[in-house]
């Protein structure tokens, strides 16, 4: 079981997972970070450093 939902075998799991690895880094946004996901927020601190 994952976040409430019963996969019926390893590698449905394993999708979910790197699913939602994949959607924690590129959609979801933070207040910490401005309100920007944590790749938006590395790729302007990386602009905003070659300045």
């Amino acid at each position: 079981m994952y976040y409430g939902k019963i996969y019926s075998n390893y590698h449905e799991l394993k999708q979910a997972i790197k699913n939602y690895i994949h959607y924690y880094n590129q959609y979801r946004m933070k207040e910490k970070l401005h309100w920007q996901s944590p790749i938006e927020f590395r790729k302007n601190q990386l602009l905003i450093a070659q300045k």
